[in-house]
């Protein structure tokens, strides 16, 4: 399939459109397309220079989402967008997206759904699932240790 710059152009546009993008995930689609080189760079230039290709708004995006919808942590989140080659300072950003306060209310849900559906354990099994399910999900070991600390040994 051969495509002339304009229509190569107009498919970025429309995949940029479609949803945030970063810049590696546009590499990938030219590439499927064939297009490499001088075209690959004038096409990615035309879309940053028309808005449709933004760094920081990926990352601020990528981030809102991961955290609302799939309960991600900030660890999960950094590393994942290190592993999509965004900036340091876009990451930053990123992470202003999220609430302290929201952020530790988020966890605490997460652990008491977690909770509900463990069979009757011991207060140490349990501890240690939700810690290493928490762990997972790219949460803090502090904010962790505090929060399933307080649920599976707190006094009644």
């Amino acid at each position: 399939m051969h495509l002339s710059k304009e229509e190569a152009l107009k498919k970025m546009q429309h995949y940029c459109a479609y949803q945030d993008r970063c810049h590696r995930e546009v590499d990938r689609k030219l590439g499927k397309l064939g297009i490499w080189g001088d075209w690959a760079a004038e096409i990615k230039a035309e879309l940053v220079r028309e808005n449709f290709l933004n760094e920081e708004r990926f990352a601020r995006s990528f981030a809102r989402g991961k955290f609302r919808i799939k309960g991600w942590g900030k660890i999960r989140i950094v590393r994942e967008l290190k592993k999509r080659d965004i900036s340091d300072y876009c990451i930053r950003k990123a992470l202003d997206e999220i609430g302290e306060e929201a952020y530790k209310e988020r966890l605490q849900a997460l652990l008491e759904k977690k909770k509900a559906r463990q069979r009757a354990l011991s207060a140490e099994k349990l501890y240690g699932k939700l810690v290493r399910y928490a762990l997972q999900k790219g949460y803090e070991w502090d904010l962790v240790r505090e929060a399933v600390g307080a649920m599976c040994f707190a006094e009644d």
